[in-house]
Formats: C-alpha cells, sequence, structure tokens
C-alpha cells in the first residue's frame, strides 16, 4: 500500500495567510488556520507552531499570477515568501499556481451561507488540493 505524505499548504496574503493540512493518498486537504501577517510577513511564531505541530514532509505556497499565466504584482513577494519558507523549515516546498483559488473559496462560503471568517484557509486548501490531485 502507497504511503501517505503530509502536506501543509499555504495561501499567501499582505494581511493574512491561509493555511491549510493535507495528504496525498486521497489528495484532500482541510483548511486549519489563518496567520497574520504584515506586508506579507507572517506571525513566524504561529506558523512554527503548525509546522511543528501538524509536521508535513512538504509545503505547497500558492503563487499568484494573472489569468493568462503572466506574474502579477503579488507574484515576486509570494515567491520570495517561498524561500524564506524553505529556508526557515528546511523542507520541500513546492510554489503552485493558486489562481481563482480565493474566488472558488468565497463562492463556496457563499453556497453554505457561511461568512468570510476563513476564508483564506479555505483557499489554502482548495489550493493544496489541487497540487495533491496532480501528483496523480
Amino acid at each position: 500500500m502507497p504511503e501517505a505524505s503530509t502536506f501543509l499548504g499555504l495561501d499567501f496574503g499582505t494581511r493574512r495567510i491561509g493555511v491549510a493540512h493535507g495528504q496525498s493518498l486521497l489528495a484532500t486537504a482541510e483548511p486549519i488556520a489563518t496567520v497574520a501577517a504584515q506586508e506579507g510577513i507572517p506571525n513566524w511564531e504561529e506558523l512554527d507552531k503548525l509546522v511543528r505541530g501538524w509536521r508535513p514532509q512538504a509545503i505547497v505556497v500558492g503563487i499568484p499570477v494573472h489569468m493568462d499565466g503572466k506574474p502579477s504584482a503579488m507574484t515576486a513577494r509570494a515567491a520570495k515568501f517561498a524561500r524564506r519558507v524553505a529556508h526557515r523549515y528546511q523542507l520541500p516546498v513546492h510554489p503552485w499556481d493558486e489562481r481563482l483559488s480565493s474566488e472558488e473559496a468565497l463562492m463556496l462560503r457563499r453556497e453554505h451561507g457561511a461568512s468570510r471568517a476563513g476564508l483564506d484557509a479555505e483557499a489554502a486548501a482548495l489550493m493544496l488540493e489541487s497540487y495533491l490531485r496532480s501528483l496523480g
């Protein structure tokens, strides 16, 4: 039986970073937290606790791009964040196109009558599931 690998997904933002946990065997993910950030720099203590608690084998960082695939104003900032995460945790970090994950999360929350609270973590889960499905 194949072994499941565990991942954390991070949906980068300048004020909030959504966090999700997922596993490769079933290619599923769940939102777990939203970490506060200032100008894209997260509350590292909060993120440290999540990484220690969930013990992922790798981290997937959402990289925002325009619909045509070209870099957006946030692309470089998210890539820099991904490099910082890789250095800090000494884990493999996989950048992943997170195009429309926030919009999809908002649509799903509206369909279920949920508030915007937790939106960033929900977007992280959608992005992470997309990555996990790509693994086959």
